[in-house]
């Protein structure tokens, strides 16, 4: 039988210990041990760095962010400020960016006390003062008041009419925009759907988006509207914030003001992603349309609103997750009436079939396989007409694809803007 004298917990335990805390650090706390207290460093090696951070269940950032908030909450600053400094100087694999670091302290005003997090503050931008330049952050004055919230970005109007409500996220990496994104929202919904994909975009990409007329907080101007309409509006916002060409990324009818939008104004369109959309209906659908619109002025958007959610969601969905649904359903009744109607006589009107082939750039077709609104034999007929144009079916997706399959729709897209 042989002997093994390597300290196997102990070893584990420095090798995390070096790879949260860098060498430098380790090498002098364990060259200054001595005769009092190398059991201790022992002792927090062994159960700290081997039992608790050698453990598989949570990736070594949620480590650090854990520890972070425990020493803000036990105004434990020396600790404190050894894995600020850790976080932000560490290897890639392991580091917290800026920005994750100040969601910490953010989080830890709720949870931890105002007071608490004030301090914790105040210790980081010292120490981002130290090694801002190291990780290429330079802290800039900036005004409390012109902050917006990230989640959903700094709001406007346009200047022009009817008024466009919309929302502007500049990238989260403090950058200059790789492309500008825009979302465009399905009928009877508002720029809110895309909350959940605008929280998982490139972090390099400037994200706009915003409510058609007659929806959310836009104008709502006397109606029909026609499609060539809803392309102008999104042109002169997008002149109006200076922006473009952009990545559109639109689902039903934002699909549809995507094509409009690039056919009509190519300049401001270098990429497209037509999501549950079509781009024309056969006549028997044409008439449903009218028909919609009919029942919708005699009883308002509350007459139709179980018919659309059992169109926009499936069976399974709808009986699984009740409260998106009626988030929907209540975005949907609130809609204004006459706006409703509008951009109903815009959708059922689409028709760009024949000019689908006049498309120069980069397209995306998503399509949901239990999409009843747009079935998939519509996307495939949009993919198979313009030139290069890539097809993606997501499994178990009816009309809003975005919300029943969030994951699968924003890999789908991810894919295709880190393709461009």
């Amino acid at each position: 039988m042989t002997y093994d004298p390597y300290r196997h917990d102990y070893e584990r335990g420095m090798a995390n210990r070096r790879a949260v805390l860098g060498d430098a650090w380790v090498d002098r706390s364990t060259a200054a041990a001595n005769t009092f207290n190398a059991d201790f460093q022992n002792l927090i090696t062994r159960f700290a760095w081997h039992d608790i951070w050698g453990r598989p269940g949570l990736p070594f950032q949620t480590r650090r962010a854990i520890v972070l908030a425990i020493t803000i909450a036990l105004g434990r600053w020396e600790e404190f400020e050894l894995h600020v400094r850790a976080a932000l100087l560490g290897p890639d694999e392991h580091r917290l960016s800026v920005d994750e670091l100040k969601e910490v302290l953010m989080q830890s005003a709720i949870y931890a006390g105002v007071p608490a997090a004030n301090t914790a503050f105040a210790h980081a931008q010292q120490i981002l003062r130290e090694v801002g330049p190291q990780i290429g952050y330079q802290l800039e004055p900036l005004a409390p008041s012109g902050v917006a919230h990230p989640g959903v970005g700094r709001e406007g109007r346009t200047a022009s009419k009817p008024a466009l409500h919309f929302t502007v996220r500049e990238p989260r990496n403090g950058g200059a925009p790789r492309h500008t994104v825009v979302l465009s929202h399905a009928l009877g919904c508002d720029l809110s759907m895309w909350d959940g994909l605008a929280h998982v975009l490139p972090d390099d990409c400037r994200v706009i988006a915003y409510d058609h007329r007659g929806h959310g907080g836009s104008d709502a101007p006397a109606g029909p509207y026609a499609m060539a309409e809803l392309a102008d509006d999104a042109a002169r916002m997008l002149e109006e914030l200076h922006t473009g060409p952009v990545v559109w990324i639109g689902l039903s009818m934002g699909g549809m003001v995507g094509q409009e939008l690039a056919l009509r104004h190519p300049a401001l369109v270098k990429a497209l992603v037509i999501a549950n959309s079509t781009s024309g209906y056969p006549d028997a659908a044409r008439a449903m349309w009218r028909q919609r619109i009919a029942t919708v002025r005699d009883g308002g958007t509350q007459a139709i609103a179980d018919a659309v959610m059992g169109r926009y969601f499936h069976d399974d969905f709808r009986a699984t997750s009740g409260a998106t649904v009626a988030r929907f359903r209540q975005r949907l009744v609130t809609t204004d009436t006459e706006g409703y109607i509008g951009c109903c006589a815009a959708v059922g009107g689409v028709d760009t079939t024949a000019r689908l082939p006049q498309l120069a750039l980069p397209v995306l077709v998503i399509a949901g396989e239990l999409d009843q609104g747009t079935p998939l034999a519509m996307s495939q007929a949009m993919a198979g007409a313009i030139p290069g144009a890539a097809l993606v079916v997501l499994a178990d997706a009816s009309h809003l694809a975005a919300i029943e399959q969030p994951a699968a729709f924003a890999r789908a897209v991810r894919q295709f803007i880190g393709g461009l």
